[in-house]
């Protein structure tokens, strides 16, 4: 990547498009959200700007994929560090650290967190991601799981009574919830620590330094906390502090 970005200035960066207050593609093809805050951040600070980058989706499932194929030179994704996906692409981070929640319907009061999750209940997650698996695992072993291709269709089939909760990061459900604040709200109740890291080939440790570079940047300068409360200030989240980032 370190020679690709230099000598073209170009680089192809994969975002989720359906995460509000995190990364969406809008409807005149612009990219907004505090990942892609990140990613602008970083690539300007390898030479590449606004105008050189390439944006593809990244979704839950083909993330290890757009890099190790080579069609991605970076993925800044609310892309959870994990020991299983550092055995197949490297990371820079964390960048941001989330707790994992329920997203329901306003008036629900039947699930307060995920031990309440039961067999007559529905949760939704994504194909490829390890949200819903954990609740499974930690909390609730009878509950019944349905999975769509992105974290959107959750939330419409929530909307539609299809489903009965939702689960992923606090902060991306956050997202969801100030879009139908009448309609949805988050638990409440986070349940685990999810690591946000910038995922990168393996085995290419001059590109790595510059991109942890461009992060302590990014957060030293305060440009980080700004993007934050720009893009999810007005949910009601609690911006809070900058993590330390990984060595």
């Amino acid at each position: 990547m370190a020679g690709k970005v230099s000598s073209n200035d170009k680089m192809t960066i994969a975002v989720s498009f359906d995460q509000p207050g995190l990364s969406v593609r809008r409807l005149d093809g612009s990219y907004r959200g505090f990942d892609v805050d990140v990613a602008k951040y970083i690539a300007n600070e390898l030479g590449v700007s606004e105008d050189g980058i390439t944006w593809r989706e990244a979704q839950p499932g083909n993330r290890e994929t757009l890099l190790t194929s080579g069609q991605a030179d970076l993925v800044v994704s609310t892309y959870s560090i994990t020991d299983k996906r550092k055995q197949i692409v490297d990371f820079v981070g964390p960048y941001f650290v989330a707790g994992q929640d329920l997203l329901v319907r306003y008036n629900e009061k039947r699930i307060s967190g995920p031990k309440s999750l039961n067999s007559s209940l529905r949760l939704c997650s994504t194909a490829g991601s390890t949200s819903a698996a954990y609740v499974k695992e930690q909390f609730a072993k009878d509950v019944n799981l349905v999975e769509y291709a992105k974290f959107s269709d959750c939330v419409t089939a929530l909307l539609a009574n299809n489903v009965d909760a939702v689960t992923t990061d606090d902060v991306l459900l956050a997202g969801y919830a100030a879009q139908n604040p009448e309609l949805l709200r988050v638990v409440g109740d986070p349940f685990s620590k999810e690591e946000y890291g910038v995922g990168l080939h393996r085995n290419d440790p001059g590109s790595k330094a510059k991109v942890q570079a461009a992060l302590q940047k990014m957060i030293d300068s305060g440009a980080w906390k700004k993007s934050l409360e720009a893009n999810i200030g007005s949910s009601g989240y609690k911006i809070p502090d900058p993590p330390k980032l990984a060595s």
